[in-house]
């Protein structure tokens, strides 16, 4: 351990902050669309794996809690909470549907779902993905690297440009805490 391999971390983390400036529009339309669906009573459900998962759940508090300003609870769900339908669901379809069961259950027209996968083919989250569409969520994700699958199930999607799971998802989370804040700002009736 040392300060050497800190600087060439934070040197990496600063070169994708200077990349992803490009992505600037995408983040300000993904702000847009949520704050649509949530001004017209409809709800934001997220998902993802791993550390995606931890990214959909954060974001999810971020709108029902509050972010910065204090303001009305806004709805929105992360699909990646509830161990009772995970598993289930994995064990009686695969786990492959884990997200895309809770969309047809969940999801209702004019709600939006957020899919988070640092490359992009995340089955489970293409998989609920495509559900959203079907039943006529609008779609939006957070990926990196070349987008993979993702890219042509959402209708915006954030691309991280580079391959380093790591600065993808600092990304993915400073992007999701940019668009809490342009929703935050605004106003909300009780």
């Amino acid at each position: 351990m040392n300060i050497e391999t800190i600087e060439s971390i934070f040197n990496d983390h600063e070169k994708v902050v200077q990349k992803s400036r490009t992505l600037f529009p995408v983040i300000l339309d993904m702000a847009d669309i949520c704050r649509r669906a949530l001004a017209e009573g409809h709800k934001i459900l997220i998902c993802g794996n791993g550390g995606s998962a931890a990214d959909a759940q954060h974001i999810a508090a971020e709108f029902v809690g509050r972010f910065h300003n204090e303001r009305v609870s806004l709805p929105s769900i992360a699909l990646t909470t509830d161990t009772s339908i995970l598993t289930a669901v994995a064990n009686d379809y695969s786990y492959d549907r884990v997200f895309a069961r809770q969309v047809e259950g969940l999801g209702n027209k004019g709600d939006v779902l957020w899919g988070i996968s640092t490359s992009g083919n995340s089955r489970n989250v293409n998989e609920a993905l495509k559900t959203a569409r079907q039943k006529g969520l609008v779609t939006i994700g957070s990926t990196g690297k070349t987008g993979g699958d993702m890219v042509s199930l959402c209708d915006r999607v954030l691309v991280v440009p580079d391959d380093v799971t790591a600065r993808i998802q600092e990304i993915h989370m400073l992007s999701a805490h940019i668009i809490c804040q342009l929703i935050d700002d605004l106003e909300w009736k009780q």
